[in-house]
């Protein structure tokens, strides 16, 4: 199984390197939740678990159950997405590489003993002792570096900042319930606007602008828990349907990773 890596997560920015290694030639497995919380949904492919199938710039995405379906996709040149939170299957396919992108800021299963080549995205690993090579994903000089020994900056929990905003232009949930989304993702919205209704509480726009993401209609949320994201520039509506710069970065470098631990390792 030379070329099969297994990607746990597929969120937004996962879908990054998701896409980057199916364009490289690479048959790649998306292992998710029942329930994945993504919210930039249109560039996730992750809502392959909802939806059943997904398609982010010309690769289509399916949801599936079982080995036979997994090598029908990469038959057909298609990515598998498989509900597997504890990466149960990784053992029966034996991959080349494991790609924890799950960005929980911490490790919630990945060790390196699962295959040849390990990689951790962000925070919540340490290499060499978790993964083979963590990869820094905090915006700034060292975004995408190639870390073979420590660790990733520790999360700060301010979003890169886009014309003078960060945090202000992220929203969380003040409440827990099943949200009601207003809204819809590439919506143009003034500050103030009512986003979405969580049970009886309103969700309003904390800046003008594009909504770029938002969590998925009827999603029972919990109290914290980012829930959209607006971009101040209005000129940039097209983004919220295209993999963004970082995702873009990050899967570079898990590609350079790959290729350079291949060398390394002799594989």
């Amino acid at each position: 199984m030379k070329d099969i890596v297994i990607v746990r997560g597929g969120g937004d920015i996962a879908s990054g390197a998701i896409q980057k290694l199916y364009r490289s030639g690479f048959r790649v497995l998306v292992l998710e939740t029942e329930t994945p919380s993504a919210i930039r949904r249109k560039v996730a492919f992750c809502e392959a678990v909802y939806e059943k199938e997904i398609e982010i710039e010309n690769i289509k995405a399916l949801l599936v159950s079982n080995e036979i379906d997994i090598q029908e996709c990469w038959n057909k040149n298609t990515v598998p997405v498989m509900i597997d939170s504890r990466g149960k299957i990784i053992d029966k396919i034996k991959p080349l590489v494991v790609v924890d992108g799950i960005l929980a800021k911490q490790n919630l299963g990945t060790k390196r003993e699962m295959a040849p080549i390990t990689i951790g995205l962000g925070p919540g690993f340490s290499a060499p002792e978790d993964v083979d090579i963590v990869i820094e994903t905090m915006r700034g000089h060292n975004l995408g570096r190639l870390i073979e020994k420590g660790k990733a900056s520790e999360n700060t929990g301010v979003p890169g900042i886009i014309q003078g905003y960060g945090k202000e232009r992220v929203i969380y949930s003040e409440c827990s319930g099943i949200i009601k989304n207003i809204e819809k993702i590439g919506s143009f919205v003034e500050k103030g606007d009512p986003l979405a209704v969580i049970e009886n509480s309103f969700v309003y726009a904390s800046i003008s602008g594009v909504l770029r993401g938002i969590i998925r209609d009827g999603y029972k949320v919990k109290k914290g828990l980012k829930i959209a994201d607006i971009d101040p520039r209005i000129s940039e509506k097209e983004n919220c349907f295209t993999i963004s710069d970082k995702a873009r970065n990050i899967g570079g470098a898990v590609l350079e990773a790959i290729l350079y631990l291949k060398r390394k390792k002799g594989l």
